[in-house]
């Protein structure tokens, strides 16, 4: 009995062997898939419609050139919904520079004061 199993245990050991190697490989080979040479790529939201159906909005590229992809995501694959450009990046506003407040905000900011203040 041990006769036969021992082709079956080199031939287990040697596959087990390739597949660290390869591993092992895949790291240290300059343009292999896997290290992050690809587009850039943010996910920006997701919303789910179902138990596997999904709606995701991905940033797709890097400065003047970014591209906001609409994926309809699925067990069967994925499908472009619709494509985009990005809107400009908004300005950064600091708190001195904020315009003063209308409406509800300023109303809040009037019942939360400090009558001494």
């Amino acid at each position: 009995m041990l006769q036969n199993a021992i082709p079956a245990l080199l031939l287990l050991a040697l596959m087990v062997g390739i597949a660290f190697a390869l591993k092992w490989a895949r790291g240290r080979i300059p343009g292999v898939a896997g290290q992050g040479n690809g587009p850039a790529l943010r996910v920006l939201s997701s919303l789910s419609l179902g138990p596997q159906q999904r709606v995701v909005t991905v940033q797709v590229g890097q400065g003047d050139e970014r591209v906001c992809l609409v994926l309809g995501v699925a067990p069967g694959g994925v499908s472009a919904l619709h494509q985009m450009p990005m809107p400009a990046e908004p300005e950064v506003v600091t708190p001195g520079q904020m315009p003063p407040a209308t409406g509800f905000a300023a109303r809040l900011a009037q019942l939360t004061k400090k009558p001494d203040a």
